[in-house]
This record gives C-alpha cells, structure tokens and sequence, in this order.
C-alpha cells in the first residue's frame, strides 16, 4: 500500500507538471508577461543553433555547457517544450531519490513519504522546471552521487559527477567532502559506507578522520597512505577523466568561444542586478569602473575559508555537509543568489530535517520554502 502511495504520488505530481507546460504554452501566446523562464529561450535557441550546425556561443548569454544544447536539440524538430518535460523528468527523479536515500539512512517510511510530497506539491520546486530551468538535471544527478556512494558504487558516482562538474561548474565545492568520505577506515572496497547510519552529531571533539596513527616510526607512510587511497585516487582519475573528456571535446569543437563562456566567465563574472550577495553593493557602485581580475578572484577568498571549516567539521554526514556548504556557497557568492540556486539547498534541507523526525521540523521545511520562493521571486521580479 505504501508503494502504491508512493506511485500515485508521482503519477499525480506528473500530471501536475504536464498540466503546468501545456498551460505555460497557452500564458505565452496570450498574455503579455510570459510563463517560461527566459534562460529557456536562452536553450532553445542555443539548441537550434547546434542542430544547424553552428556553435551554440552564437547566442548571447548562453553561458552552459554545450551538452544542454545538445540535450534541447529536439526543440528545433519535435516540439519546443521538449526541454520543459525533461527537466519536470529531472524533478520527478529528485523526489524518487529523496526517498531512496532517506529509506537508505533508516528514516521511517511516512516521513520519507512527507519528504516526498513537500518536494514534488512545492510551488517553489514544480514551477522551475516546467518554466524550463535546467537545474532539475544538476539536482537529480547530484543526488544519484549520494547514492551511488551510499551503496558503496565508487565508479559510478565518480563517472556522474565528473559529468556534473562540467555541465555546472558550481558542484565542484562537494570535492572536498567526498574525498574526506573515502577514508579507509569509513569507505572499504567491496563494502558499504558507515555514510548510511553516520551521524555528524555522534562525532566526538578532538575525533579523527582518518586511522590511528599510533607508531611514530611509521607516522609519515601511514599519513601518506591514508591520503592517497586507493578508493581517493580512482574517484578523482575517474571524475577527472569524465570533466576533461567533454571540457576537450567541446574544446576541439568551439575552441577558446567554449571555454572563455563555459567556464572562466564565472570566475570573474559580476552583476549589479537581482543581487542578494554580500558583494552586491559594492558591485553595485563600482560596476562602471572595470574590475580588476584580482579583484574578482578574491572574492572567493571568504568562501573558500567557509566551506573548508565546514567540510572539516561535517564531512561524513555527507547530504548535510552538502547542506551547509551549498547555503555557504549562496551566501557568499558574488553574483546573484536567485531561487534557482536557492533550489538546491533546499532539496538537502530536507534529508536530515526528516530524520528528526519530528513534524515540526516538517512544517518549518514547508513555511522556509515558501519564504524563500516569494522573496526570491520578489527579487526577480
């Protein structure tokens, strides 16, 4: 029955988005402010330039990597919401995982189930991938990564988030964590993770991450080799691979265009607009004057500080360090924090607030997704 539940869930919440894309289509062509999201615009037209034959750097302000052209390709011959259905796929997938990886961490089956609901019913959810935001893809492939290292899947979770990490350069701050995680006395071969029932909260002061290194003789091999395991250098070749795979492919297809779009405009990017970034006013006030490339790559100073305290303190209670450092990497991000990026930390908040298992706990996820939806969407606006 509780199957069954589950089921109806998702077919309903489908129909739900289906409804969502066709009525966007109809608010399109008959009022004037438009439903769909003008990054989906931004795709679409990336993507018929791609199916031309051209590179997709062609249209101002497409800034992704080309392979969501290539996904959006059949916008250009089979219908232009194609993107929509499958980024609502994408979100169907984020509430099937959430619930996988709360079944994995012991969390009672009806609140994984709540879990469930207060992401798929959540206006702040369904609305960003039937308006046609691709970030339903990058939340579902980075939940598969927890999973995928929860069941102990090593390959697996390195090939997806190599991927990851060049479809959006941003999930590149869950290195850290995951490289701590594959400690060899938490992440053996052939064996499941302790990451299953860890909680940060059992972690005691003064509590090592790595084997006791009790031998002063063999101090120095014994902390080289718990460095450079053998699960740490698989995972980074494999997700190196995967990255510098695609980053040279569409290199040798777009050349500098590519790379200067793709991946170091974000690194020196500003914005005066739609700003709740703590840079926001001084950008604001020097925006006419051209900022230095040192002056924009100190910017990540703070941040980078932030998230390595955090790793360092929560590094095996991998979806709520996820949590925290995804809500650092916000707050301290020096262009726009909007409600897409506000999406993603929400999607985590959920993991451990179920495990509380306290319904309170529940109905402040729900109240806190709402405040965040209208104030970002205020911001947008």
């Amino acid at each position: 029955m509780k199957v069954l539940n589950f089921r109806s869930l998702i077919i309903f919440s489908a129909f739900l988005r289906v409804f969502l894309i066709v009525y966007g289509e109809w608010q399109d062509a008959h009022l004037e402010v438009r439903y769909t999201d003008i990054d989906y615009l931004v795709f679409s037209d990336a993507a018929a330039l791609v199916v031309a034959g051209k590179s997709p750097y062609k249209r101002s302000t497409y800034r992704y990597s080309p392979l969501i052209a290539f996904l959006l390709a059949p916008n250009s011959f089979i219908h232009r919401s194609w993107g929509k259905f499958i980024f609502s796929v994408s979100d169907l997938l984020v509430g099937y995982f959430i619930r996988t990886i709360l079944k994995l961490r012991g969390v009672p089956e009806n609140l994984s189930i709540y879990s469930v609901i207060v992401w798929l019913f959540n206006p702040f959810t369904f609305t960003i991938g039937t308006r046609g935001n691709c970030e339903p893809i990058v939340c579902a492939i980075i939940l598969w990564i927890i999973i995928c290292l929860m069941r102990g899947n090593l390959f697996q979770g390195a090939v997806w988030y190599g991927l990851v990490v060049h479809m959006r350069i941003y999930p590149i701050i869950y290195a850290l964590p995951i490289v701590i995680l594959h400690d060899p006395l938490h992440f053996q071969h052939g064996k499941k993770p302790s990451i299953i029932e860890w909680s940060s909260r059992d972690v005691k002061p003064g509590a090592s991450l790595g084997p006791d290194k009790s031998s002063n003789l063999n101090r120095l091999w014994v902390l080289f080799s718990s460095i450079f395991t053998r699960s740490r250098i698989l995972f980074g070749l494999i997700s190196a691979t995967i990255f510098f795979f695609f980053t040279g492919l569409f290199f040798y297809l777009y050349e500098w265009e590519f790379l200067n779009e793709a991946l170091l405009y974000h690194l020196t990017r500003t914005d005066p607009r739609h700003n709740f970034s703590v840079y926001f006013y001084h950008i604001y006030l020097n925006y006419e004057r051209e900022f230095s490339i040192l002056e924009k790559l100190i910017s990540f100073l703070p941040q980078l500080m932030v998230q390595v305290v955090l790793v360092s303190r929560f590094a095996r209670d991998l979806p709520f360090c996820f949590f925290v450092q995804t809500v650092a990497f916000v707050a301290f991000n020096k262009i726009q924090a909007t409600v897409r990026m506000g999406k993603l930390h929400f999607k985590i908040l959920q993991f451990f607030c179920m495990e509380v298992g306290d319904y309170c706990s529940i109905l402040c996820v729900v109240l806190l997704s709402v405040a965040i939806d209208i104030t970002m969407e205020q911001n947008e606006a």
